[in-house]
């Protein structure tokens, strides 16, 4: 076994250092060296792993972490990466104790708590065997899958959506439906052996290490086991002595030099816990983009990008223009002739998918040269509220679209778009999106949104993004950062005034649609809540 570095952290009791860095990682192999099985599975019935909705009930409150901010620059590129917190420790030390601590002394937006429990590997036959006879080793290294844990952290840490395995421990394997967790500002990563693997620690911005006496562990564990798992003392005591304690000794205990930070007493110590959240706070300041402003001052006197469609200004478009723009217009006429124009819209919107050469036969007997869409599937996704307004023109027709929604609001305190909410359709990465919103200003809500769909994969040529009215401020943003995007609207105004409004502009189109009242100080490129 390879000599491990000297340990650089600190025990927290009265004080802490912070200097300990990714470099430690670079003397260990890639994993610990193997041992021979024969520990006894775990009686639980699945891997844990939060994800959304972003809930986390405490004793006190329920603290609901969304409205993440903007991860990217106005270039579309992302720039900021999440916070990840590796949390290590012995069975029943209290790591997701500490982590939940840490989560509600943190109170920010887009924290996911991720178990090292998802990522076990799935068994042979033989192992399955040995596993049923409490003779495999489930607290060694060799028995999680490092790669899939890696690669799934790294694109987490990117900002990317991931599926994080559900891991059945009475199969000892994987279940069909795997959970999807995306958009963290925040990462906190908790397991035994979460310190094991120097490509994993390279990517721990913060490791901890979560140390518990060994009696108090020793009675976490027959408390657990006896009342949630009806075994007997005298089995717990002998797996514990037998199993857990030297995996304990030979693994874990080691790795706590590679800690910048060691816990004592676990979630009890609240100074400790403060300390870390600190710290954390201080790193995701220095980390805050701020997108609308860079939006506001770029791309002037640009000719328009020829990825912008805009429909022909016939006398009938001009005439709904007319109507929908005048702010005497009664709400009934302003729906009526905005769902003209969105079907309009959509219309056009289709053209610019991709199309085959398709030869069909006619009732008559003859052959017809037709087309036919070139694709898997068509997707829809509303920015709420103002966008689900189109769905109905994209469902009218487009047989058996999905629908996604995402919900992204502006921040009165920043001036800067959060992302609240969105529900997309599975494999949606394979799908040609028509991303709908009434109306786009300085294109900082279209963006958030582009960049969710390319977090989910979806590819940025596959993208339409189709709006009522658009300011040339927002085309450019949106072109500028996704060159590949298709952008269709019916108008586009010259001006955006500075409270982001477009001029001349239709007024707040969601609140004129629904019948609510706007805000004083609402922008185009504002959603609100919900509609349903």
């Amino acid at each position: 076994m390879n000599t491990l570095p000297a340990y650089s952290g600190a025990r927290i009791s009265a004080c802490w250092n912070l200097s300990g860095g990714g470099g430690e990682g670079s003397g260990l192999d890639r994993l610990l060296p193997t041992v021979s099985t024969g520990l006894s599975p775990r009686k639980r019935t699945t891997s844990q792993c939060k994800s959304e909705p972003p809930l986390l009930r405490t004793s006190k409150r329920t603290i609901y972490t969304a409205g993440r901010p903007p991860w990217y620059n106005e270039h579309g590129a992302q720039s900021k990466e999440a916070f990840v917190i590796g949390l290590c420790g012995g069975s029943a030390s209290g790591k997701t104790t500490v982590a939940r601590k840490i989560i509600e002394a943190l109170d920010v937006p887009w924290v996911v708590l991720l178990s090292m429990d998802s990522f076990y590997k799935v068994l042979s036959q033989e192992e399955q065997n040995l596993a049923a006879d409490n003779n495999y080793n489930f607290d060694h290294p060799g028995a999680f899958d490092f790669g899939l844990l890696t690669h799934t952290l790294r694109k987490l840490k990117l900002g990317k959506s991931v599926k994080i395995p559900v891991y059945d421990f009475t199969t000892h394997g994987r279940q069909k439906e795997w959970k999807t967790v995306y958009g963290a500002s925040v990462v906190i990563f908790e397991g035994i052996m979460s310190f094991a693997d120097k490509e994993l620690l390279q990517l721990l911005d913060m490791k901890i290490f979560v140390d518990t006496d060994s009696d108090i562990r020793l009675v976490r564990r027959l408390r657990r086991d006896i009342t949630e798992r009806g075994r007997d003392i005298g089995g717990v005591i002998k797996q514990y002595n037998k199993y857990v304690k030297p995996a304990f000794d030979q693994y874990i205990e080691p790795t706590m030099r590679l800690a910048d930070i060691v816990v004592p007493r676990g979630g009890g110590n609240m100074v400790a816990i403060d300390l870390i959240v600190q710290h954390v706070h201080s790193q995701l300041e220095e980390r805050e983009l701020s997108v609308r402003a860079a939006l506001a001052s770029a791309h002037q006197a640009q000719p328009l990008p020829q990825t912008l469609s805009v429909l022909e200004s016939t006398p009938q478009v001009r005439g709904m223009h007319t109507i929908i723009r005048n702010k005497e217009t009664s709400r009934d006429e302003f729906i009526f002739y905005s769902k003209r124009l969105m079907r309009l819209l959509i219309e056009r919107a289709l053209s610019f998918l991709p199309s085959q050469s398709h030869t069909v036969q006619t009732p008559q007997g003859e052959d017809y040269e037709g087309r036919s869409f070139d694709g898997k599937r068509v997707t829809g996704v509303s920015i709420l509220r103002a966008g689900e307004t189109m769905e109905p023109a994209l469902r009218a027709v487009c047989k058996d679209v999905r629908i996604g929604k995402i919900l992204i609001q502006t921040n009165q305190d920043t001036g800067e778009p959060e992302l609240h909410y969105l529900r997309l359709p599975k494999e949606i990465g394979e799908d040609h999106v028509i991303l709908m919103d009434c109306t786009v200003s300085t294109g900082a809500a279209a963006m958030m949104a582009v960049r969710v769909l390319l977090d989910h994969d979806v590819q940025e040529d596959k993208i339409l993004l189709v709006s009522l009215l658009m300011a040339e401020m927002g085309v450019h943003s949106v072109a500028y950062a996704f060159p590949q995007v298709q952008i269709i609207t019916t108008a586009v105004d010259k001006e955006v005034n500075d409270l982001f409004h477009i001029i001349p502009g239709i007024g707040n189109f969601g609140d004129r649609y629904f019948g609510t009242d706007a805000p004083p100080d609402w922008s185009d490129d504002e959603m609100d809540e919900p509609s349903y």
